[in-house]
């Protein structure tokens, strides 16, 4: 599986290599006309993207929250682990709305008006509404409350349908006898989305070298500048929350910084080299254990969860990339859209880690959250492979501190001994 997954890799970074180099030749030749003939296969594989968004995302959402458990059955370990790992995603959502807002890494890329996927006068109204501050965070938080689940599902309302998925998913947990019928309808629908989105992946390097072209040829030595801006924007937020976790970390576990880098140092490695948490699962269990002193079962029950629900660097290359995409579409997003970014995103988080490619479908989410075209996610692709490593690596660091932070709140009476 791990193998399939490095060539499905490598397929798509060569594709998305080869669509920079041809976009930029056409571009310096004046030639941006001929990408008519492979803009085509770029409109399709966003078709495909959109068409498998809200089954996925409302059933993995649901089956998240399902698995969870109870709060009586999590117990302390696992409401701690919970409301630990929701906080630290929120935090890290917010270190990357900031810092992009201060760097602007989209600014002058203007993909708007180049043609590329150009906004709808409905949907251009949506993300540039100005509303007060108070008024846009109560609106914010009564529109993700839908008053029709079966629109907000028509009309992929993902923010809505986020929210509806948790409230059915907590009440679920409360009556799993009745919910049974409805948990293996949910279950099945996530398998059969998983299935279909692992064939949509398949079609992913061909769709991403048509995206690749187009973008190239249209936006130039500007988006090459632009894209950049944006790997420095993402690498510094990571370093930024990194910092906080260490910090966190090292106050928790009463041990210098130094002394928590040099006993992760491996899984770390580990995690940058595979970008894959789930691969480094084993190394960062044993590492806890063995050399920060955490007890067995606190990182035997911590660490999974948090490769479950906790994507810290996920959720904040996911934050950046939005504002990224709609800087270059020449949109300035509005409190109220970058609020709605800030809560889709850190959900978003919930079930990614049951995602085939779960940095390039929640990135679809969180744009299709406030009205951004897919379109723009050929402008990030390019670069999508290295920062991939990054915040994988940021993801299980934030589950190791997530043990130590857990495990340092427990009492003896609540581990097993």
């Amino acid at each position: 599986m791990q193998e399939g997954s490095s060539k499905e890799a490598q397929k798509i970074g060569i594709a998305m290599i080869v669509g920079l180099v041809i976009g930029l030749v056409l571009h310096f030749l004046n030639l941006g006309h001929l990408t008519k003939y492979v803009e085509p296969i770029g409109v399709v594989f966003i078709k495909l993207l959109k068409m498998v968004i809200v089954p996925l995302v409302f059933s993995s959402i649901y089956m998240a929250m399902t698995n969870l458990g109870t709060p009586e059955a999590l117990g302390s370990m696992g409401r701690k682990a919970v409301g630990y790992y929701f906080l630290t995603t929120a935090i890290a959502v917010f270190f990357g709305l900031v810092l992009v807002n201060i760097i602007n890494p989209g600014v002058g890329v203007d993909l708007g008006s180049a043609g590329l996927g150009n906004l709808s006068s409905d949907m251009a109204s949506k993300v540039t509404a100005q509303n007060g501050l108070f008024s846009t965070i109560l609106g914010v938080a009564v529109d993700a409350i839908p008053s029709n689940p079966a629109a907000a599902l028509a009309n992929s309302n993902i923010l809505q349908i986020i929210v509806f998925a948790i409230l059915i998913g907590i009440v679920s947990l409360y009556h799993r006898e009745k919910a049974k019928p409805f948990l293996q309808l949910m279950g099945s629908v996530e398998e059969i989305s998983l299935q279909l989105t692992h064939g949509i992946m398949k079609f992913a390097p061909l769709g991403i070298f048509a995206l690749m072209i187009d973008v190239m040829a249209r936006s130039g030595v500007d988006g090459l500048q632009s894209l950049l801006k944006y790997i420095l924007t993402v690498v510094v937020g990571l370093l930024c929350h990194a910092t906080f976790l260490m910090f966190v970390g090292s106050v928790r576990l009463k041990k210098s910084p130094l002394f928590i880098l040099k006993g992760l140092s491996a899984p770390l490695l580990t995690a940058f080299s595979t970008s894959s948490s789930a691969a480094t699962l084993p190394i960062t269990m044993t590492s806890v254990q063995e050399n920060l002193g955490v007890r067995e079962d606190t990182a035997k029950f911590v660490l999974p969860l948090g490769a479950t629900i906790n994507m810290d660097g996920t959720a904040l290359y996911e934050s950046v990339a939005a504002i990224f995409i709609a800087q270059a579409y020449g949109i300035e997003l509005t409190l109220s859209s970058q609020i709605i970014i800030f809560m889709t995103a850190s959900l978003a988080a919930i079930g990614a880690a049951a995602i085939p490619g779960a940095g390039l479908i929640t990135m679809s989410i969180v744009l299709g959250a406030v009205g951004l075209p897919l379109e723009g996610i050929g402008l990030i692709l390019a670069v999508d492979r290295i920062l991939d490593m990054f915040r994988t690596t940021v993801n299980v660091f934030g589950d190791a501190v997530g043990t130590i932070v857990v495990d340092s709140f427990l009492k003896d009476s609540e581990v097993k001994k």
